[in-house]
């Protein structure tokens, strides 16, 4: 009878009644659950109840996947929620996205993110190019199997402040020294800050391919990646 009359009001929910705190509130319930309808629904509410975009953005989208991200680094959530929810965040940023641009509202930073040459594995890339976009980041996800050439061609065209390589297989994570090896050659290391990450990574690797941070997994990379950015604003970057 409980579960019935919890189901009953579940669907009696009617978004345009809540007020702007339950509503936020609720929209963060949805994003959770990988609700995309409902998000598109309430970033509709919230702008036609006057929030800037901006406003929406940060309290209903970017925090709610930062909570998402909590859970899923607490082993709460796992991959394929985390990607619903990644999912119904997108559907709030297409009405978004023109909006801020229209209102010159910059993103915290700009990455650009593949996985390398000779491997062909997205989830983990994919997943962690979804939480830099709901934590606020321009992001050009490059998709697969990366050269050299590809990641330049991608920083030349896009300028971002971080440049993300994924890897998961054994054989293929060598190639991230390869393209910093480049980059220093080239005399454009310093001018990005390179993440990396995928299973068979670790922090010593990342040290010892010369990467300004290792990332265990995509919450972990939506918590460094903003805070990496205002450091090398500040002219404070340091690898670990």
């Amino acid at each position: 009878m409980a579960t019935e009359q919890a189901m009953l009001e579940e669907e009696e929910l009617v978004l345009s009644e809540l007020n702007d705190d339950e509503l936020v509130e609720q929209m963060h319930e949805d994003l959770y659950d990988g609700l995309k309808e409902e998000i598109v629904e309430g970033t509709s509410i919230l702008l036609k109840r006057n929030w800037s975009a901006e406003k929406v953005l940060n309290e209903s989208l970017v925090e709610g996947m930062r909570i998402v991200g909590v859970d899923f680094r607490d082993g709460i959530l796992f991959v394929p929620e985390v990607l619903l929810a990644a999912n119904a965040m997108k559907g709030g940023m297409e009405i978004l996205r023109p909006l801020l641009s229209e209102s010159g509202i910059k993103p915290i930073g700009k990455m650009v993110i593949g996985t390398v040459k000779g491997d062909i594995h997205d989830i983990g890339k994919n997943l962690v190019a979804m939480m830099l976009e709901g934590a606020g980041f321009e992001v050009t996800n490059i998709g697969i199997n990366n050269s050299v050439e590809d990641y330049f061609q991608a920083l030349e065209k896009h300028q971002p402040d971080i440049l993300g390589m994924s890897a998961l297989l054994t054989t293929t994570m060598p190639y991230m020294k390869v393209v910093i090896d480049e980059m220093v050659k080239q005399n454009i290391r310093d001018d990005y800050i390179v993440l990396v990450g995928g299973a068979p990574l670790n922090e010593e690797f990342g040290r010892a391919i010369g990467a300004d941070r290792y990332c265990r997994d995509a919450a972990q990379a939506a918590d460094v990646a903003p805070e990496m950015v205002r450091a090398r604003r500040r002219g404070a970057i340091s690898r670990a």
